[in-house]
């Protein structure tokens, strides 16, 4: 798996290399201080993720992902926590606030590779092809496998897929996210953000901005805020907190 590394700031740039090595046997390709010397790389390289910073001169790091080509992963690391949102909105693979952490980095790359690796198996074949009220019927190698709803945990949006996690493992499906909400049940499953359907049995916790379900942190979008919290809650719980 191939990366490189976008940032504007030297030491940065110096640091996540350095971090990247020690945590992962992933190919560092190449750094780059700035999105247009990034992009003009891309042209005759393959690269399969990037680490991206966000407020950098010429073109943010928001502006350089929305150019990004549709195979090519996205962290982005950056010390600004308002961007994180908008980050997932853009079906980055993670959000990481300066200084990074190694633990947090590592959790980061595992996650890219395995969605690299379910990405790159070439067409996806896993498809939804009916439900009933307990649970969906998910084709995959020309057999049905039955998906029970108390075992989806939540569903991510990732590019033109959806990946369906469960308590036991992932599966990626070429269905966008509305469409599958659909077909779950609306007093199980909420939308919680453009990029998240979450199983409101899963949650653990939530605040204002996160809902955490196991080791996962799944963003909480304002528009989504009031109804996910009527459905959660009945409406009983103070917004304002």
């Amino acid at each position: 798996m191939n990366c490189i590394i976008v940032d504007d700031e030297p030491l940065a740039r110096a640091e996540m290399q350095s971090l990247i090595l020690e945590v992962s046997k992933i190919n560092i390709l190449g750094s780059f201080s700035n999105a247009p010397a990034a992009l003009e790389f891309l042209k005759t390289n393959a690269v399969d993720l990037i680490f991206l910073d966000i407020e950098m001169p010429l073109v943010t790091g928001l502006e350089f992902a929305k150019m990004l080509p549709k195979d090519c992963l996205i962290i982005f690391t950056t010390a600004y926590s308002q961007y994180a949102l908008k980050s997932y909105e853009l079906d980055a693979i993670d959000y990481l606030l300066k200084p990074i952490e190694k633990p947090r980095l590592e959790k980061a790359i595992e996650k890219a590779i395995l969605y690299h690796q379910l990405l790159s198996q070439g067409t996806v074949k896993n498809t939804v092809e009916s439900n009933t009220k307990e649970f969906l019927f998910i084709k995959a190698d020309r057999r049905f496998y039955k998906l029970n709803f108390d075992e989806i945990k939540f569903i991510e949006g990732l590019k033109d897929y959806v990946v369906i996690h469960t308590k036991t493992q992932k599966l990626i499906t070429a269905m966008n996210l509305k469409t599958i909400h659909q077909k779950l049940p609306a007093e199980i499953f909420s939308r919680v953000s453009k990029s998240f359907v979450v199983n409101l049995n899963s949650i653990d916790s939530f605040d204002n901005h996160t809902i955490y379900i196991d080791e996962s942190e799944i963003p909480l979008g304002e528009v989504y805020r009031s109804a996910f919290f009527t459905a959660y809650s009945g409406g009983s719980l103070n917004l304002d907190v």
